[in-house]
């Protein structure tokens, strides 16, 4: 990545504006009033004056913004840290090494250093794994006449604590996810479980991304512009920052500024769909 290759450098409507705008009304949520809540046990929302705020915030969040932080969130600091940690181990290894464990059409999960995003490629390199393994999923035509197929997780040899620090740290991330779901079905007047039906076999994963140092990031972007398809996306930005939002009111694409043991939430294309006949959807930026 010394050099920039054309395959990198955007369109010019598209390049990164080195001096973005900071945006300031992303909504901040604690999570504090979620403690000891589990969203299995189906309530609606509780007469709890600070849980009902929490409900509401959560709503008025997706129907604005289609994403908000938050804090006091329950995934423990360490958890986050070890794994930033054996991340770097990886990602400072030689690309021989890390191909080694590089994925292909057969092995969904793995490293990865060649994506593209709206055909142009994107400057980062990626370690992808499932949050469930296996993972089991219809399959395609070209498959042949087998009706699934498992998604298995590759792990390097180096480092040896990367594959304990990742399934250590997904866990929590199901956990929280599953209640920030609680939350939004709440939100709609529904019970806290009513999604929960629909994620019993979800295909969940989790993204290690690395940046490498651009030497023009006014022609390239880390990932260009997109939508995320799934149901919700939980995304740990470093202090380094980047994280750009297009804010609805203009049209404007401006920074997310990095907020200690925060995560930026991101309501994917999936909780647009309307349920039971509700005529009620958020919208994603």
């Amino acid at each position: 990545m010394g050099e920039v290759d054309p395959a990198f450098i955007q369109d010019v409507e598209h390049r990164p504006k080195l001096a973005a705008t900071h945006a300031e009304g992303i909504p901040l949520i604690d999570l504090a009033a979620l403690a000891g809540f589990s969203p299995s046990d189906g309530a609606v929302a509780t007469s709890d004056a600070a849980f009902d705020g929490l409900v509401a915030e959560i709503g008025e969040a997706c129907k604005k913004w289609g994403f908000f932080a938050v804090v006091n969130h329950g995934v423990a600091a360490e958890k986050r840290e070890r794994l930033e940690q054996e991340a770097r181990e990886f990602f400072g290894q030689s690309l021989e090494e890390k191909k080694k464990v590089r994925r292909d059409e057969k092995r969904v999960a793995g490293y990865y250093e060649t994506e593209h995003t709206k055909n142009v490629r994107d400057w980062k390199e990626v370690f992808d794994f499932t949050v469930r393994e296996p993972t089991v999923v219809p399959a395609s035509p070209k498959d042949g006449e087998e009706a699934i197929i498992e998604w298995i997780n590759q792990w390097p040899e180096y480092p040896p604590g990367l594959r304990e620090a990742c399934e250590e740290y997904a866990q929590e991330l199901e956990k929280l996810a599953y209640k920030l779901m609680g939350l939004i079905a709440q939100s709609l007047g529904l019970p806290s479980n009513r999604f929960e039906e629909f994620y019993k076999a979800h295909t969940s994963f989790v993204r290690l991304n690395h940046y490498p140092p651009c030497p023009a990031p006014h022609l390239a972007l880390g990932v260009g512009r997109h939508k995320d398809s799934g149901a919700l996306t939980i995304l740990a930005q470093d202090d380094v920052g980047g994280l750009e939002v297009k804010r609805k009111s203009d049209g404007e694409w401006v920074l997310v500024k990095p907020i200690p043991d925060s995560f930026i939430i991101n309501v994917g294309d999936i909780i647009q769909v309307p349920l039971i006949k509700k005529i009620t959807f958020y919208v994603c930026n």
